[in-house]
């Protein structure tokens, strides 16, 4: 037996990553994503929707993820103040079908994907974690001058105790 040969036989017995595994999405998939999310963008602020869940919300489509095949759209909205996510939600989820034919006049592929829609809750991550390195910073007294970097210590190599 060569030793390509007995390599490949090695290779093919480690263990390997599944052909579904997460990876970096295609320059492609970044994309398309940007023109759905921008195309989404302009029919919800035209407000073509007639649904009373989307009357005068102001919604924004922070990202849509695509899939590799581009059959499938993940929108992530949010309403503006965080407020009525789930009326907004239900609401953009009853005009899928109508945003999809919009879309698809809008960016010009090969198939219309399929959209979803899901809340962002991103920002409302960046918050809790604001939240909480603000509660763990230690209190800064006022007693010391603002310039003096440390209390007791002098500032150069003459300034001894």
């Amino acid at each position: 037996m060569l030793a390509h040969q007995r390599r490949a036989i090695a290779l093919s017995r480690e263990p390997s990553m599944s052909r579904h595994a997460a990876k970096e999405p295609s320059q492609r998939q970044l994309r398309v994503g940007e023109e759905i999310r921008h195309a989404l963008s302009t029919i919800l602020l035209r407000g073509d929707l007639h649904d009373p869940d989307l009357a005068d919300a102001s919604i924004t489509v922070s990202e849509v993820r695509v899939s590799p095949d581009l059959k499938h759209a993940t929108a992530f909205i949010m309403p503006l103040g965080g407020d009525h996510k789930v009326e907004a939600l239900a609401g953009l989820r009853r005009a899928a079908p109508f945003l999809r034919g919009q879309v698809a006049r809008a960016v010009r592929l090969k198939f219309a994907p399929s959209l979803r829609f899901e809340v962002d809750d991103r920002f409302d991550r960046a918050q809790r974690i604001d939240a909480l390195l603000d509660a763990d910073r230690p209190a800064v007294s006022d007693d010391r001058p603002a310039d003096d970097p440390e209390p007791g210590k002098g500032r150069g190599p003459g300034d001894g105790p």
